[in-house]
């Protein structure tokens, strides 16, 4: 979708007012997003596996705490007696004029947690009117998900196949349906050591759930000896127990399930690690940005722009993927503090985008101020699916950018050109000892 921006028809803390007058409560149960999360995890306890494998992390969970920690170490230093009466989020990505910095994360298997998946949040994004990255891991396909899209703004997430014929096919499925940026996650070529995961072995996958951008798709579908599935909705909730008695017992369904769940992990997930030569073959292949997701050093930062990458998502997958590591926050700061991250970001050569963290209004302040052009929010939204569905999602998106906005002009400032990487007067530096804290 390259057409006019989305542009609200409201300012977003009006949502504010329309929380106070309307008087509903949110069908989350809460705009506290610890309320939120607590509330995800009680409404999936029969289905608790599927919860852990969307909210889980790597190993004991250190980098996850780290993202949030790292974060809550920043302070905003407010200012007053400042004209900040009207105010907007507007930004340009990539060229594209947006009402706000938020992009909705690539997040994988939303079936698992709500009976639309995909579906809702493609849906709820195009609401809002922030843009949408689909997971090469949907449990819809690329062409359902962009309908659900509407005139959205969206972009496609791609887990690197082995196979270029599979590659180029789903690109072009991609484009065609209007994905206008490519974004290329780089720290998945493994599935990270998961304790929650494996200890009830819960790989949805191998149930064929995740699967469908596979499934629907003609070349690794004839690689399969099948036609494709168009439109394909695996089962909600999914039995991972029932399945693998199914399995055993020689059902011909589960045995395809599993035969196209094995084949989609081998070619999408099989351990082939790509180098930065490898690149080229992307760029020949696609008309569009393309973003490389998981960058954690300066090193890699400069690398991507001597690969002639448009930009980076400064990530770490939410510390799904290595345990032990520093938060995606720390990394940020390290990035956007290289002279020559900053002179391509300024002369709009190189867009740096911040992800693993984001979860309140004032983190969306602290990243832009620490140099970030845009932020991607995960976990909670999907709290939000798993609550409500597309209303829920909506409602969380709706209220992060209501509270950014509220945040922007009570600290001072009435744009995000103001703040943008103004960390030395925006920001400093303390302790994590407020993360627990109860209202």
């Amino acid at each position: 979708m390259t057409g006019d921006p989305i542009v609200p028809k409201t300012t977003w803390s009006q949502y504010l007012s329309q929380i106070y007058t309307i008087g509903q409560p949110p069908v989350t149960g809460s705009y506290d997003y610890r309320v939120v999360e607590e509330k995800a995890r009680e409404s999936t306890k029969d289905n608790h596996a599927a919860y852990m494998y969307s909210f889980g992390s790597a190993g004991t969970g250190t980098t996850y705490r780290r993202n949030l920690d790292v974060l809550e170490q920043w302070r905003i230093i407010p200012r007053i007696l400042r004209d900040a009466t009207h105010r907007n989020l507007n930004t340009t990505l990539f060229g594209v004029k947006l009402p706000s910095p938020l992009i909705v994360a690539p997040v994988g298997v939303q079936g698992i947690l709500h009976k639309d998946g995909e579906l809702a949040t493609a849906g709820a994004a195009a609401n809002v009117g922030v843009p949408f990255v689909m997971s090469t891991a949907s449990t819809r396909s690329i062409e359902a998900v962009a309908r659900a899209n509407g005139d959205g703004h969206r972009w496609y997430q791609l887990y690197w196949p082995r196979n270029n014929e599979v590659t180029l096919s789903i690109l072009g499925r991609a484009k065609a349906a209007g994905f206008t940026a490519l974004v290329v996650t780089l720290d998945t070529f493994l599935l990270g050591w998961r304790p929650h995961d494996l200890d009830t072995a819960y790989l949805p996958f191998l149930a064929g759930v995740g699967v469908q951008v596979g499934t629907s798709d003609p070349v690794f579908m004839k690689r399969m000896g099948m036609a494709p599935r168009v439109d394909e909705r695996p089962p909600f909730p999914l039995d991972m127990t029932a399945f693998r008695e199914r399995l055993a017992a020689g059902d011909a369904e589960a045995q395809t399930a599993f035969k196209l769940g094995v084949g989609w992990l081998q070619e999408a997930n099989a351990g082939t690690f790509r180098s930065w030569e490898d690149l080229r073959f992307l760029r020949d292949n696609w008309d569009g940005p393309i973003v490389l997701k998981g960058v954690q050093t300066v090193e890699d930062a400069h690398a991507a722009m001597d690969s002639r990458m448009d930009g980076i998502i400064v990530s770490n997958h939410g510390g799904r993927q290595v345990d032990g590591a520093i938060g995606s926050f720390t990394a940020l700061e390290k990035i956007t503090a290289s002279s020559r991250v900053l002179r391509a970001q300024q002369q709009a050569k190189f867009t740096v985008l911040f992800d693993s963290g984001i979860r309140k209004g004032s983190d969306v302040i602290k990243a832009i101020a620490m140099g970030a052009q845009g932020v991607l929010i995960g976990r909670p939204f999907v709290y939000g699916l798993a609550l409500g569905g597309e209303e829920g999602v909506e409602e969380v998106l709706r209220g992060l950018l209501a509270e950014t906005e509220i945040t922007l002009g009570l600290s001072g400032y009435k744009s995000i050109d103001e703040i943008w990487g103004k960390r030395e007067t925006i920001l400093e530096k303390g302790d994590a000892s407020c993360r627990y804290a109860k209202l």
